[in-house]
């Protein structure tokens, strides 16, 4: 059965202030829209851990820097909702524009310090303050206990996590393995932009990062591995690599060796199509 799809926030409350009544557990799935397995994954996650679970859905116009983007981001409302009626979620949560940006809105999030300075901030400006401030929206708008993220987006997730925290947001942020097709590229609704051929050569992004990562781990330095990586890429029929970090998991600090715990993390162009995944790179000697 299909869940009911709210648009306003009055309904939205009315409807959590029941469950909150009856004592009941509340978990947020937030997305885009364009569900994927990825995102159906965060769904069952969430019905395990919580009472209740709610999906929202919502093309955050903040969170692109490319008025193209924005326009060609795939939106899939009735399929999205089609994919969701088999997990029983219980409403999925469609805001109209002005629920989240009415009329003189002027409040902006903003996370400072070395997690946004790096990767995706140089290269998309203003986006995490974005993802900040409609997430910090959201979290407040369901007064969810628990909210459930990819970890494919693993840059978002610490920028996520550190705004509930530092802005005392009673809820647990929880980081869910990221669902890939079988030929190991990361799935994302972004993929839906992609012709059936570029997608047989985006595996090659995720191949060349599991490449890279077992050599590091080995022991092998970082610099030649990376270039030797970039080079893969461009043989495959990638254009521009963004970035190819190795990075500490906890601070995204870049290491010359994985001597902690650390992630490698990329961007890259594909027939005009950006694709990010990272993945984590077993520490040296463990």
């Amino acid at each position: 059965m299909t869940a009911p799809i709210l648009r306003r926030l009055a309904d939205l409350r009315a409807k959590t202030a029941d469950w909150r009544r009856a004592g009941e557990t509340i978990g947020l799935v937030p997305t885009m829209g364009a569900l994927h397995a990825g995102h159906l994954s965060l769904v069952e996650a969430a019905k395990q851990a919580c009472d209740r679970v709610i999906v929202t859905i919502f093309v955050n116009p903040k969170q692109f820097n490319n008025a193209e983007d924005l326009a060609n981001y795939p939106r899939t409302e009735n399929k999205d909702a089609e994919k969701l009626a088999p997990y029983g979620v219980d409403l999925i949560y469609v805001p109209d524009p002005d629920q989240i940006y009415p009329d003189g809105y002027a409040t902006n999030v903003s996370v400072g310090g070395s997690i946004t300075a790096v990767m995706e901030g140089p290269f998309r400006p203003g986006h995490f303050d974005g993802v900040a401030t409609v997430v910090a929206k959201l979290f407040l708008q369901t007064s969810a206990d628990k909210a459930f993220f990819g970890q494919k987006d693993y840059q978002q997730l610490m920028v996520v996590t550190r705004m509930a925290r530092d802005l005392d947001i009673p809820i647990e942020v929880i980081g869910c393995e990221t669902v890939r097709e079988p030929s190991g590229l990361a799935m994302s609704s972004r993929n839906l932009l992609l012709p059936e051929e570029a997608l047989a050569k985006a595996a090659a992004l995720n191949a060349a990062m599991r490449e890279a990562a077992a050599k590091a781990s080995a022991g092998e330095p970082w610099e030649p591995l990376e270039a030797a990586a970039r080079q893969a890429l461009a043989e495959a029929g990638f254009g521009d690599v963004e970035y190819f970090d190795l990075r500490c998991a906890e601070t995204l600090e870049a290491l010359e060796t994985p001597s902690r715990p650390a992630r490698l993390l990329a961007a890259a162009w594909l027939d005009g199509i950006r694709l990010i995944d990272n993945i984590a790179v077993p520490q040296l000697n463990s």
